[in-house]
């Protein structure tokens, strides 16, 4: 087509099919992280509640895969971005996984914080008695909200995500108990070094909900071109 000449209606047709195929890729990638990031906080919670060394060794490993993806993503928006010229609706997409890739990512950092957290204590547990109940719960309810956040990023739409900001509410309940059951211990009963460590395990838990509601609500703007004026603050 010589420059300047408008496209045929079958190479505008073509070119249309090439650029949906590049946004499907873009959000396989998507997926593709997000399942990076619940195996990883999987993996993190049971290195974390049976000290397992080896476990954590290799969740610290596999965080650099998780990277990998998250760089292909954003040069595939990139991309998308340079040579598409996308608008409306498309751009949205776009601009959605960009800042998705970035949560998603932070999400594989904090799993991986977790199993650092193992790895540092060891052979001593990371997680004193007193705690053992709040953060089994944590776990849990990490790996229930990624998995929302998954099916989210697979199948898009917004049923899941009210689900998704409930779970990231019991997150918070559960950050602030820790700091309850802290207070109600004696300097007999814990250390400055557990302190230390419950404190940061909390706010591990604590963000990794943080960037799932963000995830969330970036799929609502995606969808419906509306951003909550919340959806920052996870960042």
């Amino acid at each position: 087509m010589p420059f300047g000449m408008p496209a045929t209606y079958s190479e505008r047709t073509a070119m249309r099919e090439v650029f949906t195929k590049e946004l499907e890729a873009l959000a396989d990638g998507l997926v593709d992280l997000g399942k990076l990031a619940v195996e990883a906080i999987k993996q993190s919670n049971k290195a974390l509640t049976t000290n397992d060394l080896q476990l954590a060794e290799q969740v610290i490993t596999d965080d650099a895969q998780v990277n990998a993806n998250q760089v292909e993503i954003d040069r595939r928006a990139v991309e998308i971005l340079a040579l598409q010229a996308p608008v409306a609706a498309d751009l949205r997409i776009v601009v959605a996984a960009l800042k998705m890739s970035v949560a998603l990512e932070r999400m594989g950092d904090l799993a991986r914080h977790i199993s650092a957290l193992v790895r540092i204590r060891y052979p001593e547990h990371a997680v004193p008695e007193a705690f053992e109940r709040i953060f089994t719960r944590m776990g849990s309810v990490a790996e229930r909200i990624g998995e929302g956040m998954v099916e989210l990023l697979s199948t898009p739409g917004l049923a899941a995500v009210p689900m998704i900001s409930a779970l990231d509410e019991e997150l918070d309940t559960l950050h602030l108990e820790v700091f309850t059951v802290i207070a109600s211990l004696s300097a007999d009963q814990i250390t400055p070094s557990q302190i230390a460590d419950v404190t940061l395990l909390a706010r591990y838990y604590e963000r990794f909900g943080d960037q799932a509601v963000n995830v969330a609500q970036r799929v609502d703007y995606m969808l419906s071109g509306n951003l909550d004026s919340d959806a920052s603050s996870a960042e």
